[in-house]
Parts: C-alpha cells; sequence; structure tokens
C-alpha cells in the first residue's frame, strides 16, 4: 500500500518560514520524481516545485529563490523549505509521487494546510 505522508504545515506570519516534509512508504522510492503541489480556495491545484530521481529542480515562477526543495533517498523523505512566506502562499499543500517512466502512475498525499497571515 502506497503512503505519502506530509507533515510541517501550520500558521505562520508574513516573511516567516515553515519547512514540509513528506515521507513515502510503499514505493521504490528512487524511480519516482517527487513534488509538492498546492490548492489555494477557489483556484486550481498548481505545481509548486518538483525533484527528478537525479536530483534536477524545477520551481514555479511565484516561489523562485524563496522555496527550496530537496530529497532524501535513504530515508524515502522530499523537504519544502519555504522561506520569506507571503499571505498569497496560503494553500493546502499536496505531496505528489510520479513514476519517472511511467507518468500515469503517481500517487498524492493527503495534504497539509499552510497559512500565512498576520
Amino acid at each position: 500500500q502506497v503512503q505519502l505522508v506530509e507533515s510541517g504545515g501550520g500558521l505562520v506570519q508574513p516573511g516567516g518560514s515553515l519547512r514540509l516534509s513528506c515521507t513515502a512508504s510503499g514505493i521504490i522510492f528512487t524511480v519516482y520524481a517527487m513534488g509538492w503541489y498546492r490548492q489555494a480556495p477557489g483556484k486550481q491545484r498548481e505545481l509548486v516545485s518538483v525533484i527528478t530521481n537525479n536530483g534536477n529542480t524545477r520551481y514555479a515562477d511565484s516561489v523562485k529563490g524563496r522555496f527550496a526543495i530537496s530529497r532524501d533517498n535513504a530515508r524515502n523523505t522530499v523537504v519544502l523549505q519555504m522561506n520569506s512566506l507571503k499571505p498569497e502562499d496560503t494553500a493546502v499543500y499536496y505531496c505528489n509521487a510520479r513514476h519517472q517512466l511511467v507518468s500515469q502512475t503517481n500517487y498524492w498525499g493527503q495534504g497539509t494546510q499552510v497559512t500565512v497571515s498576520s
């Protein structure tokens, strides 16, 4: 059974930082690209960042220079470090695992709420 378990969301003031973590089980972690998506109320889910199995990264323009994604293949974990948070970063953040060769094979975590507010 595949599980992606996210942690690290919460309430933070503008300009603050949060660190999201996602631990995967039930998959061969090293053949999956790992990503973070977010969905704000009334909006579509959007890609935030992705890291491939060989460490290549991609970011949405809105988070470049503020967010950093990393993975630890030994711990089956992907981390999203979020700095200089803005109110518009408020959303539910979802972890995603997408097979590098069979892109239709992908899994989602349950989501973690990030709220940026003073």
